[in-house]
Formats: structure tokens, C-alpha cells, sequence
């Protein structure tokens, strides 16, 4: 059996979505055969069983290291805290031997302390200086081929691509949300945090040239567009029903910067797939990875009234946008999180 010590900076549960990422990672990692034990920060701000809050199998095991509260320091707070998690996520490997450490955070593999272990960074985004050269890592595994392609063209040789992926059984529902308000349009739905590089503010105008459908957006508030609702954040146990809820889902990312339209692999795009609602996306390489021209609609990134336009003709085709739903979720079984598991256990064999 396969050891792999899992480190992460993050506080866990977490409304984030690479909490979810993460949990589901080493749920599925531990399903495949593997002993994994998580290691987090000790910081908290939801008072909740990450097992719970996320509804994970508890088959892996979650250690709390140390890690002090530096944030009213700005960037040097950053920085120490950095530090001072780092070392104790280096006495957690010391302690537990495993085979292979594995991390989304090149800062961790950095540590001085764990090059003598086999490392394996998953990548999300385009990142390169020194730091991340100094890490003598044994491979990557790249969530998208935008990002393999550009570590390839890097010098990096073992490199896997393993796309996110989604949890069919847990977006097996055909209930849908009660979203605390009545209207006869249908909706229009956005579901996500609101950076600017997921390109909310895109969607937030099309709605002026929609006015027969009424937009929501969960997962954060603005109040300077009076025609949107705005549902705020909602547990993640009630996303498979607030999605059902919606007539059209959108992914609007901008093409503004690399991560987005090269690079990304969005949660979103899996759980939107499972939902049996039309999906709506920017015209990107990323989003195009997964989405093709039979199981999504597509507007050209950044374009406002191009979402619009595109809007307005899944509403008036119904029958060609039930089709393309159904055809997302037929292409959405392939992409399950102990498949994807699969394909990083195997490249831990390889390397």
C-alpha cells in the first residue's frame, strides 16, 4: 500500500472551492488503495467536520500543524506564516514516512527539510521563477494540458494531465432548489466565488440586455446591479439542487489572464455538466478542454452583449438546448474523481 502525506495550507472546512478539490482528492486517493493522510493548518473559522461539511468517506486521515495567525501583518504575515507551517508540515512527513509527498503549494515542497523525499506537485496555474526550480520534485501532475504543455516547454518531462472531476452520485438528484423567490422568467444562473478573472462582471451586464430572464448569482453580493439576484454564499451539500434550479448555467471567465484561459479546470464545469441545464461558457482553450460544440453554447470572453446573444438563442431553441444538455451528461461519466485518482496513482508507479 501506497503512502502519500497530502500537505495543504488551508483551513479546512473552507467555502473555497479547492477545499472540496482536496477532500474529494484523498477520498478517491484512499479509494484506490492508497494510505493518505491529510495535513492542514490549524486554523479555523467553520466549527465543522470536514468529513461532515463535506460528505467524505473518513477511509484517510487529517492532521492539524501548527500555524499562527500573521494575517493583520499583511505580506510579512503571509510570508511567516508560510514559514512557520512549512516546518511543521516537515516534522508531520518526518514522523509518518511516506512514500510520496504531494501538494498543490510549491512554497511547501520548497522546505529544505523534504528533499529527501519523492515530491509530487498537482499544478493550477502558470507559475515560474527560481522557487519553483529550486524544488527538486519528482513530477507534476497538471490539471489541465495548457499547464503541461507549459512546464513541458520548461524542461519538465513527468508530467500527467488529470482534470478535475465531479462526484456523479452526489449530483444524482432531479430535486431542485427553493431559491426564496418567485418569478415566471426563467433563470439565469452563476455559481461561484466573483474574482475578476472568472469574469462575473460579464455576466452581470448581459443581464441589462436580457430583460425576459431573471439572473442569479450564488456565491457572493453586489448591489450595484439592482436586475440580479444576489443569494449570497450556500453550503455546498445544496449546490446539486441550486443548480437544477436554473433554466441556464453560465461560466463566464474572462480571457484577461492565463490562468483563466489557459490554464484552469473549474469545478463548475463537471457539476454544471451533471445538472441536465444548458450551459452557457466564454469561448476559451481551457473551458474548451472539457466543453465542446455538442454539450455547451458558447460567447466570445469578456463580451457582454455576446452573452447576451447567446442567452437569448438557448431560450428560443429549447429542443437543440436539451440536447446539448443531455449530451453534457453523458461526457461528464468519465470525469469521476476515483478515475482521476487512477491516473495519479498510476504515474506514482511510473516515476
Amino acid at each position: 500500500m501506497k503512502h502519500i502525506v497530502y500537505l495543504a495550507n488551508i483551513r479546512l472546512p473552507t467555502e473555497k472551492a479547492h477545499g472540496i478539490q482536496i477532500m474529494k482528492t484523498c477520498e478517491a486517493l484512499a479509494r484506490g488503495g492508497a494510505k493518505v493522510t491529510l495535513v492542514v493548518t490549524n486554523r479555523k473559522t467553520i466549527q465543522t467536520d470536514p468529513f461532515e461539511y463535506y460528505k467524505v468517506e473518513r477511509n484517510f486521515t487529517i492532521k492539524y500543524a501548527y500555524c499562527p495567525e500573521f494575517i493583520f501583518l499583511g505580506k510579512l504575515g503571509f510570508l511567516l506564516m508560510n514559514v512557520v507551517f512549512s516546518q511543521s508540515c516537515a516534522y508531520h512527513v518526518w514522523k509518518e514516512k511516506p512514500d510520496i509527498v504531494y501538494s498543490r503549494d510549491y512554497l511547501l515542497l520548497l522546505d529544505q527539510m523534504l528533499w529527501s523525499q519523492k515530491k509530487v506537485w498537482e499544478v493550477h496555474d502558470g507559475i515560474w521563477g527560481l522557487a519553483v526550480q529550486m524544488m527538486n520534485i519528482s513530477g507534476i501532475v497538471a490539471i489541465s494540458n495548457g499547464l503541461k504543455q507549459f512546464y513541458e516547454q520548461r524542461g519538465y518531462k513527468k508530467i500527467v494531465v488529470a482534470h478535475d472531476a465531479v462526484d456523479l452520485k452526489e449530483f444524482a438528484t432531479t430535486e431542485k432548489a427553493d431559491l426564496g423567490f418567485s418569478t415566471d422568467k426563467k433563470i439565469v444562473m452563476y455559481i461561484g466565488h466573483m474574482y475578476g478573472w472568472k469574469g462575473v462582471d460579464t455576466f452581470l451586464e448581459a443581464s441589462n440586455s436580457v430583460p425576459n430572464a431573471q439572473f442569479v448569482v450564488i456565491g457572493g453580493v453586489r448591489e450595484d446591479y439592482p436586475n440580479v439576484k444576489f443569494l449570497g454564499y450556500k453550503p455546498y451539500n445544496e449546490l446539486p439542487k441550486n443548480q437544477k434550479s436554473a433554466d441556464i448555467l453560465v461560466i463566464p471567465n474572462s480571457g484577461k489572464t492565463d490562468i483563466s484561459r489557459l490554464y484552469t479546470s473549474p469545478l463548475k464545469v463537471f457539476s454544471y455538466m451533471t445538472s441536465g441545464v444548458p450551459i452557457v461558457a466564454s469561448d476559451l482553450p481551457s473551458l474548451r478542454e472539457i466543453l465542446n460544440d455538442s454539450n455547451a453554447f458558447f460567447a466570445r470572453a469578456d463580451d457582454a452583449e455576446s452573452f447576451a446573444k447567446t442567452i437569448h438563442y438557448v431560450l428560443e431553441h429549447p429542443d437543440e438546448a436539451k440536447q446539448k444538455a443531455e449530451q453534457a451528461y453523458k461526457d461528464v461519466q468519465k470525469y469521476t474523481w476515483e478515475a482521476r485518482a487512477r491516473t495519479i496513482l498510476d504515474f506514482f508507479d511510473k516515476i
